[in-house]
């Protein structure tokens, strides 16, 4: 029986499909395996290269099955896509994993360490908490106003408010005042957790030697340079600087047609999380240099004298995400331009 050189794997909760062909393309493997024999089934097989697509459990599934041997390979799902031939069923989607891994033009993803995404794991459920925060304020914010009270402006506005609601000021039918107060602990509670997401970002940051040289950038901060040596450890997967940024999605996108090219918005098309921390952080630094403008260098305050401030930030944050690309490829920290 011919071995299989390649195979697509398409991975799921309980049921895994597996789409395996020869190195003349004839078919080997074509079956479905239930999660507890997916391991036993490729220690069986001779090494191949599998292909799979790099979502939800991916990661893991790539670390088990290099460790019995195998070349794997991860690859973007919207690169997978084109491949599908009509209809949609996970067999399908094997097939398709399969016909992308040999590809020449496929691009891959690096398949994360336990540590990566432990690391990672803290930024996400720190965005979550985040996120359900900025969720609970609108809804106080919500419930009070429909009795004609409002919030000030900002984090201080709302936190008067919580004040005068706990002390029992404001004007209110109990149902309301007990709704709000439910609403005012849950939000206390989330600031409490998203805190100690960020005092253990900032700890580790502060024993990592790589992650106290990023903090020397500009506009980068204990929780950006955590993100960065997270998803970027080895600054050799990417060719350059701008690559990098590119990945992030902060490089702008392209259009062309009858020898034409026009370029447009960035393309947004990446690492979001990581995007939005340097936005943020490059958001901070304009407010700095607007305060003081020998904080920023000549470029930055050149680009703020003619382009509007969110124009300005993003094009920051491309220009920082090459700069910890190179801080990382030569190991060395940050050096201000000289002023010419």
């Amino acid at each position: 029986m011919d071995q299989a050189s390649m195979i697509g794997f398409d991975i799921a909760k309980n049921v895994f499909e597996v789409h395996g062909r020869s190195a003349a393309g004839a078919l080997v493997h074509r079956c479905s395996l239930k999660r507890g024999k997916v391991e036993k089934f490729f220690a069986g097989i001779a090494p191949a290269v599998i292909g799979l697509e790099a979502c939800g459990s991916a990661h893991h599934w790539g670390r088990v099955l290099s460790k019995l041997g195998h070349d794997v390979r991860l690859m973007p799902p919207a690169y997978v896509k084109p491949f599908v031939k009509r209809n949609k069923s996970d067999a399908i989607d094997a097939a398709a994993c399969w016909e992308a891994l040999g590809s020449p033009n496929m691009r891959f993803v690096p398949i994360k360490t336990v540590d990566q995404q432990a690391a990672l794991s803290l930024h996400r459920t720190r965005d979550l908490l985040v996120s359900q925060r900025t969720q609970n304020a609108n809804a106080l914010r919500a419930l009070l106003s429909e009795f004609g009270i409002v919030a000030g402006t900002g984090k201080a506005g709302l936190a008067r408010l919580i004040d005068e609601l706990r002390a029992g000021t404001l004007d209110l039918p109990a149902d309301a005042v007990f709704s709000a107060t439910v609403l005012a602990d849950q939000r206390a509670a989330l600031d409490a957790a998203a805190d100690v997401l960020e005092r253990r970002i900032t700890a580790q940051v502060k024993a990592d030697k790589k992650a106290v040289m990023l903090k020397t950038a500009p506009g980068v901060g204990p929780l950006t340079a955590h993100a960065v040596l997270a998803t970027m450890p080895d600054p050799s997967l990417f060719k350059s600087g701008r690559h990098f940024a590119s990945w992030l999605g902060l490089a702008p996108s392209i259009s062309g047609t009858g020898g034409k090219t026009r370029t447009g918005h960035i393309t947004k098309k990446g690492n979001t999380p990581l995007r939005r921390l340097l936005v943020l952080g490059a958001t901070a630094l304009l407010r700095r240099v607007r305060a003081n403008p020998q904080k920023g260098s000549p470029w930055l305050r050149g680009l703020l004298a003619r382009r509007p401030a969110k124009v300005v930030a993003v094009a920051q944050a491309a220009r920082t995400a090459r700069i910890l690309w190179a801080m990382l490829t030569h190991n060395q920290p940050y050096r201000a331009p000289a002023v010419g």
